[in-house]
C-alpha cells in the first residue's frame, strides 16, 4: 500500500490517480492517517456503491429487466455485443448527436 501525503497529492495529483487505480494510496497529514483512496473498480467491489449513491425508486428492477432484454436480444441475434474500441465509438456518436441536437443554431 502507497502512502502519500495530502501535500504531495494534490502536487502531484496525476500520479496520485495513477497510484490508486494500481494499489489504495493512504493519505497523511502532519504523518497521520487521513484518508484512503482507491480505484472505482476497487470501490465496486466493497459496500461503497450501496452507501454513497441514492437510487430511485425501481432502479433495480429496472436495471436488472434492462440487462435481461439486453442478453435475450443477443442470444437471439438480434443485437450483438461491440468490442471496447466500438462501443465506446459509438457512445461517443450518440453523446455527439444529443449534444447537436440541444445545441440552438444560430443564423
Amino acid at each position: 500500500m502507497k502512502i502519500m501525503s495530502a501535500r504531495d497529492a494534490k502536487n502531484r495529483f496525476g500520479e496520485f490517480l495513477d497510484a490508486a487505480r494500481r494499489e489504495p494510496v493512504v493519505i497523511t497529514r502532519n504523518d497521520r492517517p487521513v484518508g484512503v483512496m482507491i480505484s472505482i473498480e476497487d470501490a465496486a467491489e466493497t459496500l461503497l456503491p450501496e452507501l454513497l449513491l441514492d437510487k430511485e425508486p425501481g432502479y433495480d428492477g429496472w436495471l436488472f429487466d434492462k440487462v435481461s432484454r439486453t442478453q435475450a436480444r443477443v442470444a437471439s441475434g438480434e443485437a450483438r455485443l461491440l468490442e471496447q474500441d466500438e462501443a465506446l465509438a459509438a457512445l461517443k456518436e450518440r453523446v455527439l448527436a444529443r449534444r447537436a441536437a440541444r445545441t440552438p443554431r444560430t443564423a
